[in-house]
């Protein structure tokens, strides 16, 4: 019996040091709010798979902590704005989206947004200054580093891979088409079938749909060329001392792990650095608290509602949350309310409220039969997972566009916060609760979303770990990205062809014309010789 079990401890011991032997070094960019959340689950299946991982944390984060244990190493470093300045640009943009929007002509909007842009971009350079203009930048050199892993919505993760020489890989969690993807990953987004980022639109479009999108790409193109791009742009020429192109850097990423699926996009082209794997942060459902299982169970065969708007949003307006809390009262259902402020006067017996919930274990629940949420991807993905339908709210971003996909899928309906009354949430609920097709079709997604050859958080540390292995991914990047606008739509070659077809007509023409003045000259002196 001793040797079977020195044979098991030195086979355990060998597996032990093959796991830590292949392990990498890698360092992952700071972000903030729900992309936060979306990142925590793979740096832990990266942790276990026996790597090391080193998390960038700012000072004025507003929900990842540096002094609290953790699995990974921390790296703090100190930005040049409080965390009161954070909060109160975030609060402008949140109400700027969720009450202003729609009360403005659309010169109005694009004024404001630009705005909010713009000072959004220079606090998030004012981040960047932590990093590459401290010593941080130093000690980053020193860590000997397989790559860089980042979400793109904080820039300059592209900016620090170049200082450090090493790979990067993109965890995009929302799909910013024009912004980054399409703009500078150059994947392929044909106007006619491929809807843009908040166009509201599907990929069945008709002729002034397919107009509109055409003028939606072309309108947001300037729009961040003159906002975003340039003000990143500035800033990499500064620090790198030669003129830099922000997006031209961005584009040598060697992935793009794209964090949505085909349960829930609508089909696209797509290139060999594009992963799509949506439902990384899913898992099976976990047991509630005692005393959230025993109010889920007083519903009995009426079941429960889950109500999230994010974990962003605490400037609801005392009349929506009054609103709201009717609507919740006129159902059969228990409603478990996830909610930040003061208490809601018309909440009715039926509806509790918390400053946090378990989304994922009670959408996963038994009892549960909708779900109403602001249809940010992380809650979208997670209904899909578990086949709950959904009402939507959008509040900001992507969140419409979000909805037009459920929707477009019949697992889902919409409302519009500014102008959604008691009866409308009620009846909304109602509807994809006692119409079985909305359960139908969600199940259908999660049956589709279920049905791959690798579970998405495993595809992840794949890709990852295929890009420290092979040292990048440079042979998936394809030429396009050395290719100036024009020869990338062949246009130089279209021009060349059109100009040699020109010259033969010329020519044509010139030969008839030559062909017809001998003739005709012919013609003239037989007769002349005749008279």
């Amino acid at each position: 019996m001793k040797p079977l079990r020195r044979l098991s401890a030195c086979a355990l011991l060998l597996l032990f040091a093959a796991c830590r032997s292949d392990g990498g070094n890698i360092l992952v960019w700071y972000t903030d709010g729900s992309h936060w959340i979306n990142m925590k689950p793979i740096l832990n299946a990266l942790v276990d798979r026996g790597h090391e991982v080193t998390v960038l944390v700012p000072n004025v984060s507003m929900y990842m902590n540096g002094s609290e244990p953790s699995r990974f190493r921390y790296e703090p470093f100190t930005v040049p704005v409080s965390k009161e300045e954070m909060q109160a640009s975030l609060g402008e943009f949140l109400h700027f989206f969720m009450y202003e929007i729609d009360a403005m002509n659309y010169l109005q909007m694009y004024e404001k947004a630009i705005r909010l842009q713009i000072r959004q971009i220079r606090n998030f350079l004012k981040h960047l200054d932590g990093v590459v203009k401290s010593d941080t930048i130093e000690r980053l050199k020193k860590g000997k580093y397989d790559l860089v892993f980042a979400d793109p919505v904080y820039p300059g993760s592209d900016l620090t891979a170049d200082i450090l020489g090493i790979p990067l890989v993109f965890s995009v969690c929302l799909p910013w088409g024009n912004k980054w993807e399409r703009h500078c990953g150059q994947l392929p987004a044909p106007p006619s079938f491929v809807p843009a980022t908040m166009s509201k639109l599907t990929d069945r479009m008709n002729f002034f749909e397919r107009m509109w999108n055409f003028l939606f790409y072309s309108l947001h193109d300037v729009l961040l060329e003159f906002t975003y791009w340039q003000e990143i742009s500035r800033y990499y020429s500064e620090i790198k001392g030669t003129p830099t192109d922000a997006c031209k850097m961005m584009s040598r990423a060697d992935l793009w792990l794209m964090r949505n699926y085909w349960d829930f996009d609508f089909p696209r082209p797509f290139l060999p650095n594009f992963i799509f794997l949506g439902g990384v942060h899913c898992q099976p459902a976990k047991p509630l608290p005692k005393d959230m299982e025993e109010f889920v169970q007083s519903s009995e065969d009426d079941g429960i509602v889950v109500f999230s708007l994010g974990s962003m949003i605490n400037n609801m307006t005392r009349e929506k949350g009054n609103t709201m809390a009717t609507a919740l009262a006129q159902i059969p259902q228990k409603v478990l309310w996830r909610y930040k402020g003061k208490r809601p006067e018309t909440l009715g017996p039926n509806t509790r409220i918390y400053e946090w919930l378990p989304q994922n274990d009670l959408l996963g629940h038994s009892k549960t039969r909708a779900f109403i949420t602001h249809a940010g991807i992380n809650g979208i993905t997670e209904a899909i997972y578990h086949g709950v339908p959904v009402v939507g709210i959008p509040l900001f971003g992507e969140q419409a566009d979000n909805m037009v996909h459920m929707v477009a899928r019949g697992a889902g309906t919409t409302l519009d916060l500014n102008t959604m009354t008691a009866e409308h949430l009620r009846d909304a609920i109602n509807t994809v609760i006692s119409d079985q097709s909305y359960k139908e079709n969600a199940m259908r997604l999660s049956r589709i979303h279920h049905d791959r050859p690798m579970k998405p958080l495993d595809e992840v540390v794949f890709w990852l770990e295929y890009v420290i292995r092979h040292k990048g991914a440079k042979h998936l990047r394809v030429q396009s990205h050395e290719l100036t606008w024009y020869q990338y739509y062949s246009l130089d070659v279209l021009a060349f062809l059109l100009s040699i077809v020109a010259l033969l007509t010329l020519l044509f023409v010139k030969s008839c014309q030559f062909c017809f003045r001998r003739s005709c000259g012919r013609t003239a002196n037989t007769k002349a010789k005749a008279e």
